[in-house]
């Protein structure tokens, strides 16, 4: 007769027990969240379709064949996927919207931080947020914290530099902190070489995970392991949780995934452009599993899962300024086009019943898809409304709730806007705004003749450009000298949009301020 190793019996009445503990919680009506973050993911880097036909149906393109994302696919046909959800275009501005809640004009940590030093760019805003997050700010996870949550963060945090409060999440309303620092590269994906501790980039070393070093253990396996005994612990405390599990995936260096890499060794793709999609399907891998991992502490029912990419595909594939990297969407990370600022969102229940008296407070319906604009700064409202948890009422929060877009419903009253600005340089685009309201988009270019990372010139035609990205969805048709009225429009939507945030501008060569100016 067939027989239970005592390891994997013990593992199971564990299991069991703590099951049944969920069940007679008095937390139990309360939800739990996980905001599954991947690292320079954008929204044609999976195998799901995001972008859709005439009709609204999803259409399938080449690079959705090329990568591997089953457990995308699986919450995506649970749930609902947006095709029109908005990032800032580098990382440390994404993260700290979703903590606070606010457009990154706005917070002013406009810039990917560089963790030793002021990075604003020769023409830069001098006055914009190097030192990013501090101690005391009001943030997503101090507001739960607050209200009853254990708030967990496992990964890539990247919200301050050294030396700063901002460099340590335990300082931002985390009770926990697994491998977040002050930087957003990790110095090697290999247990084999202590996730960069003892090499070269050992300023990039992952911390908290020695217990690894030395193994074969990839660093998306190794976070994984960890969340799970995170929420673990917490789940047998009783207490809801607030899990933000940030991948270093899929971030450069793009080292391949031995797991996976026979996946992609007939592709034809250079040999880095294979290795990102290893890091792609290894993060899906620990996406799956972590699904698997609350449904087996009896907590799927209750968790809602967000899952998103923080700025546009940094997939080594082409140009930056050209449609390659995030086909048929044009640009890439940094960049001021589409593919530099679309990502992949996701919302679903990590097990959908509609029987759930939770889940009837936000019924998702599956396999749906939002065309509505929306964009990282509302998960923080739409977190703080879920959980019932309150906001300080001195806090600015520019994002809007979810809710309605979520359960598949179109909102009128939302404004389809979002706002990009970017005043540093050299990047993959300078010194640059975008703001799209509508179909429309217009990019404004301070200094449109500054050369970019790779010697380019990102746009030699002036201050303007101007899409109509319903007729030109790939932004090939520039419509700044034919429609003077549009752009006339959109620059003083442009403008008073920084003007309502704050926000800080480049200068110039004397340190005066380059403001946009109307056409």
């Amino acid at each position: 007769m067939n027989t239970l190793h005592p390891f994997l019996l013990s593992c199971l009445t564990v299991l069991v027990t703590i099951a049944s503990a969920v069940a007679q919680s008095p937390q139990a009506n309360r939800p739990n969240v996980m905001v599954f973050l991947v690292d320079d993911m954008g929204v044609m880097d999976t195998s799901v379709p995001f972008l859709t036909d005439a009709e609204g149906n999803p259409k399938r393109f080449p690079l959705n064949d090329y990568y591997r994302t089953p457990a995308m696919q699986r919450l995506a046909d649970q749930g609902i996927r947006f095709n029109q959800f908005c990032a800032m275009s580098v990382c440390s501005p994404t993260r700290n919207s979703i903590m606070t809640g606010q457009n990154a004009a706005r917070h002013r940590a406009t810039n990917w931080i560089n963790p030793e030093k002021d990075n604003a760019g020769p023409h830069g805003a001098p006055d914009w947020n190097w030192e990013g997050l501090k101690k005391g700010d009001v943030t997503l996870p101090s507001v739960l914290s607050d209200c009853g949550y254990r708030t967990i963060h496992v990964g890539k945090a990247h919200f301050g530099p050294e030396d700063h409060e901002g460099a340590e999440p335990l300082n931002l309303g985390f009770d926990v902190n697994v491998a977040g620092a002050a930087f957003g590269a990790p110095g090697s994906y290999y247990g084999e070489k202590n996730y960069g501790h003892g090499t070269k980039r050992s300023h990039h070393a992952v911390p908290h995970l020695e217990k690894y070093h030395g193994s074969d253990t990839f660093l998306s396996e190794a976070l994984t392991i960890e969340a799970k005994k995170q929420v673990t612990a917490t789940v047998k405390s009783g207490e809801p949780f607030y899990l933000y599990f940030a991948h270093y995936a899929v971030h450069a260096p793009f080292d391949s995934d031995p797991r996976f890499a026979d996946h992609y060794k007939d592709s034809g793709k250079p040999k880095n452009a294979q290795a990102f999609a290893t890091l792609i399907e290894g993060m899906d891998k620990s996406l799956g599993d972590m699904l698997d991992h609350l449904e087996e502490l009896g907590v799927a029912e209750n968790t809602l899962v967000l899952f998103l990419g923080d700025n546009g595909s940094d997939a080594p594939l082409g140009h930056q300024h050209q449609v390659a990297c995030a086909a048929p969407l044009r640009g890439k990370k940094g960049a001021h086009y589409e593919g530099g600022m679309r990502v992949p969102f996701i919302a679903a229940w990590a097990k959908p019943n509609a029987d759930s008296a939770l889940q009837s407070k936000l019924p998702i319906p599956a396999g749906a898809i939002q065309s509505q604009i929306a964009a990282v700064q509302d998960l923080f409202p739409t977190i703080t409304k879920l959980t019932g948890c309150d906001v300080p009422s001195d806090h600015v929060v520019d994002g809007a709730p979810l809710q309605t877009l979520i359960t598949g419903k179109s909102d009128s009253d939302r404004p389809q806007t979002f706002l990009m600005h970017y005043p540093h340089g050299p990047h993959r685009s300078n010194y640059f705004t975008t703001w799209r309201d509508g179909d429309w988009k217009v990019i404004y270019h301070t200094l449109p003749e500054e050369k970019t990372t790779g010697g380019f010139i990102q746009f030699d035609g002036g201050h303007y450009e101007l899409f109509n990205l319903k007729d030109d969805p790939f932004e090939s048709n520039n419509l700044a000298d034919s429609h003077p009225q549009v752009l006339r429009r959109m620059m003083t939507g442009l403008i008073a949009e920084l003007e309502k945030h704050n926000a800080v501008y480049p200068i110039d060569d004397a340190g005066n301020e380059l403001r946009p100016k109307l056409p």
